[in-house]
């Protein structure tokens, strides 16, 4: 047949087939197929696969195609990244996803890095670390050992480690390498907090001290309790050192000269635990920027304004029951929005412009679980026999790393979190160096570290 006889007499065919009832056209083409050879029934057969496999992220405008991906989880997205390179190449592109899929997993996400790559990398980077919390794999650790004696306390900032201990001395540590940078001769410490130049230590012979690093010389001595100083925060700024003591007062002293300015009293048991940080909200009683002294003891936390005044009155009076039937533990967590501390009955956060208790979280078996440290997004907690990591969105329990037999203290010095920027959401650069750290029966430090990512 001709190509132009051909031509009308498919036309026709066509104008009649499109006539016809589904059924109709159904039986035709069983009608045609029966009549096909080889060749045509092969011809039929490819095309019929490129005519109802559809290549939807191929057609799509990709502005759709996103959107499309948006609906699927992860996991499925590894999977059909593995259809095609094209498919590969449109869902790697698609950084909202993937951004989104990071910060479902607890990670820090920096909007200024746009590139599509990146983001599908650290994906897979924030899955691994993840699965290594679940499966207890994420943790190592190690020890401390240089001191003859108890080692009560213990402070940590910046990679270093200071301890404090019954054989009269301080050492400051590397955690990094394990090794001892700073010994001094000092008086029984029951806490310590330091920075470069300075060592300043709260001690079980009712007194304050200030040492020099370098020269082991003790710069300041505050004298003034009558019982043993559990806690000391202090300020250069403001020229001004706070101290909680076994006799029921915090005294504020001036820095630089020992003296003190003022003893807040109001505390019926042993204070525990002094704060100094600036507020960072605003309220009737307090603006962004002040300075805040928070004290803590078993019962209550009270709430002060500091500066350079040497008066200064009790804000408010936070506790978890009126008739003093629940303490709290000697662990109070203060980051200028937020006040946080354990009881037996749970983790209480309080919203520190309004004082309102904003949520009570009560994990399994809560009673024996302690507060090391909080943030946006987790929370490090610690019993008798497990390290912790609460995932705070959802008030579950997502990790455990055991903890060998340390040295018990009510007063709360002998164990301490390490860095604590991973709380707020991990990011890939802040998941290393010291999570807990605690002093054993031998006298040694146990610490538990981030592994490094595989």
């Amino acid at each position: 047949m001709e190509k132009k006889d051909f031509e009308a007499w498919l036309d026709n065919i066509s104008i009649t087939f499109l006539s016809l009832t589904d059924l109709q056209k159904n039986e035709t083409l069983d009608h045609l197929i029966s009549l096909s050879g080889a060749v045509q029934l092969r011809h039929l057969s490819n095309n019929l696969e490129i005519l109802l496999k559809r290549d939807f992220l191929k057609l799509l405008p990709l502005e759709l195609s996103f959107y499309l991906l948006k609906w699927l989880d992860p996991q499925t997205l590894l999977t059909c990244c593995l259809v095609s390179k094209q498919w590969n190449k449109v869902i790697s592109a698609c950084t909202e996803v993937w951004q989104t899929a990071c910060k479902n997993l607890g990670w820090q996400i920096d909007d200024s890095v746009q590139d599509p790559l990146h983001w599908k990398k650290v994906y897979l980077k924030a899955i691994s670390r993840m699965k290594q919390l679940k499966d207890h794999e994420a943790f190592e650790t190690s020890s401390l050992i240089g001191h003859s004696a108890r080692v009560y306390a213990l402070y940590y900032k910046d990679g270093l480690l200071c301890t404090g201990s019954d054989d009269l001395s301080a050492k400051l540590w590397d955690v990094s390498t394990g090794q001892c940078i700073y010994g001094i001769q000092t008086h029984t410490c029951a806490t310590v907090k330091f920075d470069e130049q300075k060592l300043v230590t709260g001690s079980f012979d009712n007194t304050v001290a200030c040492w020099e690093w370098s020269s082991g010389a003790k710069t300041q001595h505050f004298r003034g309790h009558t019982g043993a100083v559990f806690s000391v925060d202090y300020n250069d700024e403001l020229d001004v050192l706070v101290s909680g003591s076994a006799d029921f007062t915090v005294k504020v002293w001036a820095l630089s000269t020992g003296t003190c300015l003022n003893t807040l009293t109001g505390h019926t048991e042993w204070v525990t635990k002094v704060v100094l940080q600036k507020c960072k909200v605003k309220s009737l009683m307090h603006s962004p920027g002040d300075y805040i002294l928070l004290s803590a003891d078993k019962y209550e936390i009270k709430i002060w304004p500091i500066g350079r005044e040497i008066n200064c009155k009790c804000l408010k009076t936070l506790s978890v029951s009126e008739d003093r039937s629940i303490s709290l533990q000697p662990r109070l967590h203060f980051d200028g929005k937020y006040i946080v501390c354990s009881s037996a009955l749970g983790l209480y956060q309080w919203d520190f412009a309004s004082y309102d208790i904003l949520r009570v979280i009560k994990p399994p078996d809560f009673s024996n679980v302690s507060l090391l440290g909080f943030g946006e997004i987790f929370a490090l907690l610690f019993d008798n026999r497990y390290l912790y990591i609460m995932d705070l969105r959802t008030e579950k329990l997502i990790s455990r790393w055991p903890l060998p037999e340390y040295r018990k203290s009510k007063r709360g010095s002998s164990f301490l979190a390490g860095e604590m920027s991973w709380l707020n959401g991990l990011n890939g650069q802040n998941d290393m160096g010291l999570v807990f750290a605690t002093s054993m029966p031998d006298h040694s430090i146990h610490l538990v570290l981030w592994k490094e990512h595989g």
